[in-house]
């Protein structure tokens, strides 16, 4: 039944919490301190600030963290597809619609229209990037990781986790990050 406890515990907040982590987060403390009492209030709120200071989704993170704590490896890995299960319901159900009429003029349309709509939010998210890292760690070294991720990347083919990884040991390295 624990199992059961954490897919619900999950499941049903990422279900209801229109907008993404965090609009889920209170759902969540609501399922984990208040109905299932897994967690404190101040172990929630601890658990919280790790899971906002590690990379990737925060639901994500406090599923697998409180699935392990309550039922092991398994408890991990039904928390984390509890999390991820109402979006790969939702985007195979559009997939599903977008197959059906993938012909349509329409929706070919549309994809026509957001192609230049992604590719100029893409540059805008770009531009912000640069001029943050031009105000945090000065023009030469955002030229040298720029420069050096562009050879990496486009001349020599180098994976983007290796030329990711060697831009933040440069950064611990030469910025003291």
């Amino acid at each position: 039944m624990t199992y059961v406890h954490i897919f619900m515990a999950f499941f049903v907040p990422n279900i209801l919490g229109y907008g993404g982590g965090p609009s889920s987060i209170p759902l969540i403390q609501a399922e984990v301190v208040d109905r299932y009492g897994w967690l404190t209030d101040s172990q929630f709120s601890e658990m919280l600030a790790l899971a906002n200071a590690l990379p990737g989704p925060i639901n994500t993170k406090m599923a697998g963290y409180i699935g392990y704590q309550q039922g092991g490896v398994l408890g991990a890995a039904i928390g984390l597809f509890s999390t991820i299960a109402p979006s790969l319901l939702l985007m195979l159900f559009l997939l599903g619609l977008l197959m059906k009429f993938k012909d349509s003029p329409k929706v070919k349309n549309m994809t026509t229209i957001v192609r230049p709509t992604i590719a100029i939010l893409l540059g805008i998210m770009t531009m912000e990037f640069l001029v943050d890292s031009y105000g945090g760690i000065g023009i030469v070294q955002t030229l040298i990781i720029g420069v050096a991720s562009y050879l990496l990347l486009e001349r020599w083919k180098v994976s983007p986790a290796f030329v990711i990884g060697g831009a933040l040991v440069y950064g611990a390295v030469f910025l003291g990050g």
